[in-house]
């Protein structure tokens, strides 16, 4: 009897850890445009730095479109990168003299991006100083002193990269953000990014914004790198943490940065946000942003969406595994089909900390979540994003594209259960197929027939 039982237990088991079937169908016929950048990083990894940066390789090995130059300043670049007082480094220089400025450290990270197709996303502004939230002193997060000036010098930083400014350069860097994070305000804490109300946040806009538009028609100015809309999706579908007065505050600041921002006709090209929460509600996130935006006239036309800080599922636990790889998967897959234009993940340094998923600092090689990038650039290099519909196990997406070199689908299972998987892709045939599970790392499989839990595969076809 134990031992009929026991396989009675068994069976209950196995049964539990199955899911509901999912049928992934692909209409080749229903073009849903482009296949979005999406697949951005942030903070690239600088192993090597500033003479090589032989890790670069990966990122042009990836297919990465963008990477977003925020916290490489601080303490990991040495105070030497990117910030504007790390270039600019005597507010009260002469901003119109090449001398009065510190080149050379980012030129060369700027260099190293270049040369492996990767087009840098420029924060102009500061990196996080952490420690001010335990009460040590901040150094570079005071407002600059003189608005006017500070929209002055960021000017003759995007000359030196853009228009050969000061044996500068003509490289093509088509967004520049302003600040990060000017909401960061924990609760009775100082804010490590921004040492002063929000309301001056949004006067330095109102006075930089404008003035580079003007020199800058061509390029896309906006920020402001909102700390994100947790609070924003419901109460009856976040943690109580996301409804908490810290993160009310989050969407006061925004409502306050858009009207002011609509009430003044002040130029936003792009309005970028942060979210570090599971894919699912981070996507519910990201179309409160849009339907935000929309209420205060800054249409999908006018003002493209940024999701330039996330990550799903952090902690020590998580970190080099096929749970945040297929959680990262599952998110790029969600914010290719929903309202995002592009997109950049925290982040690719090649560092200690749960923050850096990409890559093992012990070893210079990529986690699983590296292959998540890989897999969605074979969709990025086909161009022409498709309808793809799953039914069936809710845990399931998919994205799927065509071009002239054949077609893709990926498909990520974010979930601790199997899912029996029904694949109808209107009679093109599979030629590779690519899995990430617990025991694979993109390796070339057969189209399996039930995708694991925490996997996600990409599929070529012809």
């Amino acid at each position: 009897m134990k031992n009929v039982l026991a396989g009675v237990f068994v069976a209950v088991v196995a049964l539990m850890s199955v899911a509901e079937a999912a049928t992934v169908s692909v209409d080749w016929d229903d073009p849903v445009g482009i296949v979005k950048p999406v697949n951005g990083v942030g903070q690239p990894p600088m192993i090597g730095a500033p003479t090589s940066f032989p890790m670069m390789r990966y990122l042009k090995e990836a297919g990465i479109p963008y990477a977003r130059l925020h916290d490489v300043g601080g303490v990991y670049g040495q105070f030497r990168y990117v910030d504007i007082p790390n270039i600019f480094r005597d507010f009260d220089a002469d901003e119109t003299d090449p001398k009065s400025y510190s080149f050379a450290y980012t030129d060369a990270l700027m260099k190293a991006l270049d040369e492996n197709g990767v087009e840098p996303f420029f924060r102009l502004g500061v990196t996080i100083d952490n420690p001010v939230g335990a009460g040590f002193p901040g150094y570079f997060i005071d407002p600059p002193k003189d608005f006017a000036k500070w929209a002055r010098i960021c000017e003759h930083v995007i000359r030196h990269y853009t228009e050969g400014w000061a044996d500068g350069f003509r490289m093509k860097v088509t967004y520049w953000e302003i600040w990060n994070e000017p909401d960061n305000q924990p609760d009775a804490k100082q804010n490590p990014l921004w040492n002063a109300p929000f309301s001056e946040f949004i006067r330095l806009y109102g006075v930089a914004a404008p003035y580079l538009k003007a020199k800058f028609p061509h390029l896309k100015i906006g920020g402001y790198s909102s700390c994100g809309f947790y609070a924003g999706v419901g109460a009856e579908q976040v943690a109580a943490a996301h409804s908490s007065p810290r993160m009310e505050y989050f969407i006061d600041c925004a409502t306050n940065f858009l009207a002011a921002a609509q009430q003044n006709s002040w130029p936003l090209d792009f309005f970028s946000y942060h979210s570090y929460s599971h894919p699912a509600e981070a996507l519910r996130q990201v179309r409160y942003a849009d339907e935000l935006l929309n209420r205060y006239g800054f249409t999908a036309d006018k003002t493209e969406r940024i999701f330039n800080e996330w990550l799903p599922y952090v902690s020590h636990d998580t970190l080099g595994t096929a749970k945040q790889a297929t959680g990262i998967a599952a998110e790029m897959i969600g914010l290719q089909n929903g309202p995002c234009d592009l997109a950049c993940i925290y982040d690719a340094r090649c560092n200690v900390g749960n923050y850096s998923p990409l890559f093992n600092p012990l070893t210079y090689k990529p986690h699983k979540a590296y292959y998540a990038f890989t897999a969605f650039n074979e969709l990025r290099k086909l161009g022409t994003a498709v309808r793809a519909k799953v039914s069936g196990a809710p845990s399931l997406v998919a994205a799927a594209a065509k071009g002239t070199g054949g077609a893709a689908v990926m498909i990520a299972n974010d979930s601790d259960a199997e899912v029996p998987l029904v694949c109808d892709f209107g009679g093109r045939e599979v030629v590779a197929c690519h899995l990430t599970d617990d025991t694979h790392t993109d390796a070339g499989l057969p189209l399996p027939k039930t995708l694991a839990p925490r996997a996600f595969v990409i599929v070529l076809l012809k």
